[in-house]
């Protein structure tokens, strides 16, 4: 044999040489080198995984060298004994199409989780809130079905159009952290009362700054208005750094902190932005035209509630509403200077004091007409008058020293944006009034790169126009006659209520388990009968009889001969043909030892390997030979009734009124470990349990979910308000029914 065809260690690739390489041969079957079994993790006392085959088999407290050799390898001699009752190591996957499909990537998932807040972090008082997107809140009547927190925000960012999520992104990634003078923005929070998805961002404790009794501004109040405009300027300024243009501001976007500064929240930009959209789209409708006195009332309105948007992106928003404006000829661009325009609006509007008065707004309004008319004499009066207003104002507050300021001012008032100073021109133009240049050299602004190709407006964006869209989105989802189509849109009806179900009516009593074979569901009963529906239709087929106890738990068997088994409290376990046509006697039944004392089988569980194990009021768990019913192994253990069994991948979970989870090995049936067994005082019943690959999970009588993986204890939960009796997993889905009469998904 050449040496590339030596049987070789599936962990180091070693060939097996009987000194270095030692095989050494684990219960599954498989064999690993003795030096890699050393260094292998143990994360469960006594119990290892084979990396062969990832089932749990047990470890010697001794050591690999208490393990058998593989002789058979060492001499080179293929084959060797082989074990008929060793489980199938990977089970088969019956369904191609998953009930609850996750409609994300994870991609999409690793995006966005870092923004996503937990559902009851928030305090809604606490913070500044921004509805960017709505979901089901699962509280509407005929909605039987309720997916978890995770699942609705997930599905509603999925939702979005990608130049949304794209504006929703650059907000997040840019001022999640710590920003000059913006308030930090927390993430994404999910109302589940409400069903709406809000931004969340820091809310400054003293609130808005102008409902501040700020005083007259006299000569000695020139510090006072100097600091105001440098932090407002900042806080512009780091806007721009991030690619960003405002596009309108109002004094409510200013707050002030607990030191007196002044923070800029970017959700109440995006909500005067709202604002002045709805106004704008009320003006007129599309395809008309308005005339100057629209225009003109139009800007009045905005300037008497103290909100200021520059013209060219006024402008911008009648062009997308489809609403023209006669005898305008202006096509300038949205800039970065448009938000000089604000800067200038505000700071003359906080030196005045009071609103502007009617004189203020004629002026402003005056600029943008006659502006838009291309009448350069007209405009160039009333720049000379707005010249004189704002100098005789700022003459009056601060003396002759401002003359600078009033240059400034007035040039970020220019109708071209292309003529206006920029924000940073505008604070060290501030910052003069109080430190002298000569005095001031150790300071320096690094102002943002204006590429005025790369800006975004805010106020004209995504997040601006989404929640206008989002209702009209949900309106067309809302028309009768929308069927659902595919999974996704099925889980997305049943949340929402749109998809119709069916009683199922028959039992005289509790139903107790739920089996779905051979194209039928099965259903057990304390009635002691089994009932068989067609999932075709829904009809009721047959009904098993035959049990002289209550039905306890119903399993199904897909092979070449179909089973339906069912276990009751007397120890009786019934195994039925699910060939039509449906037969009245079982097609063999079994009792276990009857001992008053216990309560008969609770649980059922069946391998690949043609073998059924039950859970019983005995404490046991007993495996069974489903060919002639025999008693093949008993495991004991537990310390009261196990009322839930589980197989997957070589290994049988068993939970018990004892709080605990046990684990055992199909191949010899030994303990490879007990999981729970240091948290009896916090955890109640294990009611039922779900495997599947790496992951176990275990529900309790008190609501409580626990999730192992990779045999570590991963996260403990509190979801339902009532004894959780039945669980499912599907992939990544977790599908748990409860006492409190909801089924949830997470």
């Amino acid at each position: 044999m050449e040496s590339q065809d030596l049987p070789e260690c599936p962990v180091c690739l070693q060939p097996y040489d009987g000194a270095c390489t030692i095989p050494r041969v684990l219960a599954c079957g498989h064999t690993v080198c003795e030096s890699c079994l050393l260094n292998l993790p143990k994360k469960l006392p006594g119990a290892i995984r084979c990396p062969a085959c990832t089932v749990l088999v047990k470890y010697p407290p001794e050591g690999p060298t208490t393990l058998p050799k593989n002789i058979d390898l060492l001499r080179l001699i293929p084959g060797g004994s082989e074990n008929p009752r060793k489980p199938v190591n990977k089970s088969k996957n019956v369904s191609n199409l998953p009930f609850l499909p996750r409609s994300w990537s994870d991609e999409f998932y690793s995006n966005w989780k870092s923004y996503l807040l937990r559902d009851d972090t928030i305090e809604r008082d606490q913070v500044s809130l921004l509805p960017v997107g709505s979901f089901s809140s699962g509280e509407e009547d005929g909605s039987l079905f309720k997916a978890g927190y995770l699942v609705r925000v997930m599905d509603c960012l999925r939702e979005m159009k990608e130049e949304e999520r794209e504006d929703l992104g650059l907000v997040l990634r840019a001022f999640a952290k710590q920003n000059c003078r913006i308030c930090r923005v927390l993430g994404l929070w999910g109302d589940l009362g409400d069903g709406v998805l809000y931004l969340v961002s820091e809310k400054q404790k003293w609130g808005n700054f102008l409902d501040k009794d700020l005083g007259c501004f006299e000569k000695e109040g020139v510090f006072n208005f100097a600091l105001m405009g440098m932090e407002m300027c900042e806080a512009v300024i780091s806007l721009h750094k991030e690619g960003l243009i405002a596009g309108c501001l109002s004094f409510s976007c200013f707050q002030l902190d607990d030191f007196g500064h002044i923070y800029l929240d970017l959700n109440e930009v995006l909500l005067t932005g709202r604002g002045i959209q709805d106004i704008v789209a009320n003006v007129g409708f599309s395809g008309n035209k308005i005339g100057d006195g629209e225009i003109g009332m139009l800007f009045k309105d905005l300037l008497k509630r103290d909100v200021f948007i520059s013209p060219e992106v006024l402008l911008k928003l009648l062009e997308k509403e489809g609403i023209g404006v006669e005898c305008c000829s202006l096509k300038y661009p949205i800039r970065y200077s448009s938000d000089a325009w604000l800067l200038s609006c505000i700071l003359l509007r906080i030196v005045n004091e009071d609103v502007f008065s009617d004189e203020w707004v004629e002026y402003m309004c005056h600029i943008i007409v006659k502006g838009s008319e291309n009448s350069e004499i007209d405009c160039s009066s009333v720049y000379t008058s707005l010249m004189e207003k704002v100098s005789s104002l700022l003459g009056t507050k601060f003396g002759a020293e401002c003359a600078s300021l009033q240059q400034i001012l007035c040039k970020c008032l220019d109708l071209d944006p292309e003529n206006r100073s920029l924000a940073g021109d505008v604070w060290k133009c501030i910052r003069e009034l109080v430190i002298k240049p000569q005095f001031d050299k150790m300071v320096k602004l690094d102002g943002a790169s204006y590429d005025e190709n790369g800006g975004r407006c805010m106020v004209v964006g995504k997040l601006c126009l989404l929640s206008r869209e989002r209702t009209e989105t949900q309106e067309k989802y809302e028309l009768p006659g929308k069927e659902a189509n595919g999974a996704t849109d099925m889980v997305n009806g049943l949340t929402e209520g749109r998809i119709k179900w069916k009683d199922l009516q028959g039992h005289l009593d509790c139903v107790t388990g739920l089996a779905v074979g051979g194209g039928y569901l099965f259903s057990s009963s304390f009635d002691k009968s089994v009932k068989v529906w067609s999932l075709q239709d829904y009809s009721h087929v047959h009904t098993f009889r035959g049990h002289e106890h209550k039905v306890m738990a119903v399993v199904c068997v897909d092979e070449e001969q179909p089973l339906c088994i069912s276990g009751d409290s007397g120890g009786g376990i019934f195994l039925w043909s699910i060939n039509i046509p449906f037969g009245q006697d079982p097609l063999k039944k079994w009792y276990e030892e009857k001992d008053w004392r216990y309560s008969g089988i609770h649980a059922l569980a069946v391998s690949e390997n043609g073998y059924l194990y039950t859970g019983s009021g005995d404490k046991l768990i007993k495996e069974w030979s489903l060919r002639d019913g025999t008693l093949s192994g008993t495991m004991t253990g537990h310390k009261s009734v196990v009322s839930a069994v589980a197989v997957n991948n070589g290994v049988l979970y068993s939970g018990s009124w004892d709080g605990t989870v046990r684990l055992w090995s199909l191949s010899d049936h030994s303990l490879l470990t007990v999981l729970g067994e240091g948290m009896l005082r916090s955890v109640s019943t294990v009611l039922s349990l779900a495997a599947d690959q790496h992951t176990l999970i275990a529900t309790y009588e008190n609501g409580s979910v626990k999730i192992w993986r990779h045999d570590v204890l991963r996260k403990s939960m509190q979801i339902h308000n009532g004894a959780i009796f039945t669980v499912s997993l599907d992939g990544k889905w977790l599908f748990t029914g409860s006492w409190d009469r909801t089924i949830k998904a997470q």
